[in-house]
């Protein structure tokens, strides 16, 4: 039982780097409400926390069934593999220039962009369901 711990331990490390991001995220957040939006398009901030978990759960579910680097070193043979992670890698810089404008902080940016550079669209869905408000304000006026 202890030896089966360790391995799904060993299997799952990512995730637990992953649960202290949002803990951290959540826990220094604040100028709007977590889970509700009182601005406009109110309905936004709570499809995108439940989008954010979707995600999440079927990334949890897919971690258990299969080791993400093993998986790694199968697709990186494969022309389209790497051609599918440069292009999600470039798209990345979409968020992060949106956190940039949103914040108007390079030390905000720099933190955020690890955990985005780690964990792609898990940790823009994150910034994008904590902040959604004031991502919204600088659209609608």
């Amino acid at each position: 039982m202890v030896a089966e711990i360790k391995q799904i331990i060993k299997r799952n490390w990512l995730w637990g780097i992953y649960a202290v991001f949002v803990a951290i995220a959540i826990g220094t957040h604040e100028g709007e409400p977590l889970f509700f939006s009182d601005g406009p398009y109110a309905v936004g901030k709570p499809i995108v926390w439940l989008i954010l978990l979707g995600f999440l759960a079927y990334s949890l579910k897919v971690s258990l069934q299969e080791n993400f680097f093993k998986s790694l070193g199968r697709l990186h043979p494969i022309l389209w593999s790497r051609q599918i992670g440069l292009d999600l890698y470039l798209g990345l810089l979409i968020p992060l220039t949106i956190i940039y404008l949103n914040e108007q902080s390079l030390l905000l940016l720099v933190l955020w962009f690890i955990p985005i550079f780690i964990f792609a669209n898990l940790a823009t869905l994150l910034y994008i369901a904590l902040n959604y408000d004031s991502i919204i304000a600088h659209f609608v006026s």
